[in-house]
């Protein structure tokens, strides 16, 4: 019995290797010879939810797909064991097998002052997300989370999910317009178009508005072009010009009268000042001496 089994089992143990090589054949060709490649471990710490990242997702470099998710964990397993939970920062650790061919190790710090940074994004509406690697211009703009341990492989900074900072601008929004005082613009708004109605049609006092403004303007200006179309306004210029020269020299006039008076006020002023003098010291000259002259006022300035 033992000799008509012996072919059977060399049968079966023949297929069990036929099927592995056929296996290994499979792998080797539908892994595109990548468990040859040389390749490298990077992580990285993301904050947000990553709902729809699995283990085996693509990892991408501007597009280009490099490596894929080893494994998804959090920080507090990894590196926060002796941390109090309180305490714990529960970062999602992503980590991803990243090939040498399009993206190395010795690099790889170069383009971190570059500013390269990972995010999670979808590939559309099929709703599975993978991990993008670029260089963001913006990332400056966010400080990369911080951490108190050792990494064990070489971390890249991630940035926000676009579709976090969507629902992040839009409760920002929201809570302004919930902070906003409506009633308090409103009211100033309504006392804005006061002030314009009042400004345009004036308040019934003082104030003739602007529209009449622009009328009487307007009636001053139909005047001043009738005035113009009959010559009263040369007519009117030639006076005012012959009212110029009349008063010119009526001013000129009275400042030569002015000038003739003046001397003839100084040249009393003189005679007076003899008299005086003489009176002072010889007294009885005004009674026995004889008289003196005859003062005779100048005319016009000049003594006859």
């Amino acid at each position: 019995m033992s000799n008509n089994s012996n072919p059977n089992y060399f049968r079966l143990g023949v297929f069990v290797l036929a099927a592995i090589g056929v296996l290994i054949t499979v792998i080797l060709i539908f892994g595109s010879g990548q468990f040859f490649k040389k390749s490298f471990t990077i992580e990285t710490y993301i904050k947000q939810s990553i709902t729809g990242l699995d283990a085996g997702a693509a990892v991408r470099f501007r597009g280009v797909k490099i490596g894929q998710v080893s494994s998804i964990s959090l920080s507090g397993g990894l590196y926060e064991r002796d941390v109090p939970m309180p305490d714990r920062r529960e970062y999602v650790v992503v980590r991803m097998q990243i090939f040498g061919d399009n993206l190395q190790l010795s690099n790889l710090q170069t383009y971190l002052k570059d500013n390269l940074r990972t995010r999670i994004k979808s590939m559309g509406i099929t709703g599975v997300n993978y991990v993008e690697l670029d260089f963001y211009p913006s990332a400056t703009q966010y400080v990369p989370l911080p951490y108190s341990w050792e990494p064990e492989y070489p971390v890249v900074p991630s940035m926000p999910n676009q579709a976090d900072e969507i629902l992040s601008g839009i409760q920002k929004l929201i809570g302004a317009l919930n902070s906003l005082d409506v009633d308090g613009t409103q009211k100033k708004f309504d006392a804005l178009l006061s002030n314009l109605n009042i400004l345009m049609a004036g308040d019934g006092k003082d104030n003739s508005g602007l529209a009449n403004s622009v009328k009487d303007l307007n009636v001053l200006l139909a005047r001043i072009a009738k005035v113009t179309d009959k010559g009263e306004l040369e007519v009117l210029m030639r006076e005012l010009v012959a009212t110029m020269v009349s008063l010119r020299q009526t001013v000129s006039s009275v400042q030569g009268d002015t000038t003739a008076t003046m001397e003839n006020l100084r040249q009393a002023s003189e005679q007076l000042n003899e008299f005086t003098r003489i009176a002072s010291q010889s007294p009885s000259t005004l009674i026995w001496g004889e008289p003196p002259p005859r003062i005779t006022p100048p005319m016009n300035g000049a003594q006859k």
